[in-house]
């Protein structure tokens, strides 16, 4: 098939394949708010620094209460992030008007009860063709105008044109072929054992004229326009070869790869995947979400069953995120749970994610499944992880993602052994013993 023809395909599918998801898919929103706290100035005069840095914390601890299933990120000492989706437009103001209500009641930090107030900025957008860096910056631009009109204010994103899809899908069709994508490394250490024994595979594209192109900007047109199998197998590919590279060098890792939950029911990308993985001695891992099984639970669970015979390790990815059901988990032929990076970022400033995440690990241990923990960032979090008995972290603490070479040399360096000192860790017995609701 010629280049032309191929990219004629491949656009006719595409747009065959947006057509079908919109009519076939319940109208969906996606939205971004940023909450923050109005007052700040006013609190850490009365509370001093130490105790103010606390808030952003706390305020986070709450908004994810109040938008389950949500992503919440503290984006600096005064301002949350949540996203989140819906399938009614309006719900935005829902939401504000419960964390509102929520917050009427006072944050306590040491006996001190304080009144936080919040200016929000948000942005709604249709959920198919999203772009996610326009979202950003119209929640930044409405929490900007916030301040000034001293209430909430939403802007609307427009969705992705249909011909910018088209192109994206084109291009990243021919990127594959092209050996424009790769893969970054993110290791996972072992706690107790002090050893890095596998790594995720993140992929990214460099693209010839945008330069590094991050998996937000093209994974869901891949997803959408029937090209994630293709990128799937040549992520397999990369990693099963990578992997002789890093035994070559006398270092013996377990690659885990993100598995779409679409790929889950294609018996043509189970039976492929397959005869890469059986056509080689390579250790791989498949990560997946429970959301991925929930589409069609019954193809899901058999054709992980038979991953899981062909020696891939099944990992749970995002536990926690989403909608987490027991029913599922029992069922599933997984030996890694990773709990999601929302609760570790908050692990030592809020009350309830400590209790949530010695649950979920003692819920894992008993299904006899090891425990990752995602997002570890301050070695705060890592002493905790390690006191409720947390198998293994991944975060910007170990190693952020990288190229094959610098994980080779950072494997060879034994850097994960002696972490650099965390500026934070003077706090660590503060955070540990206060008091807060």
């Amino acid at each position: 098939m010629t280049v032309a023809h191929r990219s004629e395909t491949v656009e006719t599918l595409a747009s065959r394949a947006i057509k079908e998801a919109r009519r076939a898919a319940k109208p969906a929103y996606r939205f971004q708010l940023i909450a923050e706290i109005a007052n700040f100035a006013e609190l850490r005069r009365r509370l001093g620094c130490a105790r103010a840095e606390l808030l952003a914390g706390l305020v986070a601890d709450r908004v994810a209460r109040v938008i389950p299933g949500a992503s919440v990120a503290i984006l600096s000492r005064t301002q949350i992030a949540s996203g989140f989706r819906d399938a009614d437009r309006s719900a935005i103001d829902r939401y504000v008007g419960a964390i509102e209500h929520a917050f009427e009641r006072p944050v306590t930090i040491d006996d001190q009860h304080v009144e936080v107030r919040l200016t929000f900025g948000a942005a709604a957008a249709p959920a198919t063709a999203l772009d996610e860096v326009a979202l950003v910056e119209e929640a930044e631009n409405a929490l900007a105008e916030a301040r000034m009109a001293t209430r909430t204010v939403t802007h609307a994103v427009a969705p992705r044109a249909t011909r910018d899809v088209l192109r994206v899908a084109r291009d990243l069709d021919l990127a594959i072929d092209r050996g424009e994508l790769v893969l970054h490394y993110q290791p996972k250490i072992h706690v107790r054992h002090q050893e890095i024994r596998s790594a995720e595979a993140l992929v990214r594209w460099n693209h010839p004229e945008r330069g590094l192109v991050m998996p937000n900007d093209f994974i869901s047109v891949a997803e959408e326009c029937m090209l994630i199998d293709r990128m799937t197998l040549w992520t397999i590919r990369r990693a099963i070869e990578d992997q002789r590279d890093l035994a070559a060098r006398g270092h013996d890792l377990r690659l885990f790869i993100n598995i779409a939950g679409q790929l889950l029911a294609d018996s043509a990308f189970v039976r492929a995947a397959c005869d890469l993985v059986g056509g080689s001695d390579a250790k791989l891992g498949f990560e997946i979400t429970e959301t991925s099984v929930i589409r069609d639970p019954a193809s899901a669970i058999a054709n992980l069953q038979i991953f899981a015979d062909f020696g891939i390790t099944i990992a749970i990815d995002d536990y926690g995120a989403g909608l987490s059901s027991l029913a599922y988990l029992k069922q599933l032929p997984a030996r890694e749970l990773k709990i999601d990076k929302l609760f570790v970022t908050q692990l030592t400033s809020s009350n309830r994610d400590p209790l949530i995440v010695r649950s979920t690990i003692d819920l894992a241990h008993a299904l006899e499944m090891e425990v990752v923990a995602e997002g570890v960032e301050t070695h705060a979090a890592l002493a905790l992880l390690t006191v409720m008995g947390c198998d293994m972290v991944q975060g910007f603490l170990i190693s952020r993602p990288v190229v094959l070479e610098s994980l080779i040399q950072y494997l060879d360096e034994g850097r994960h052994r002696a972490p650099a000192p965390d500026p934070l860790a003077g706090f660590g017995g503060f955070a540990a013993t206060r008091r807060v609701v």
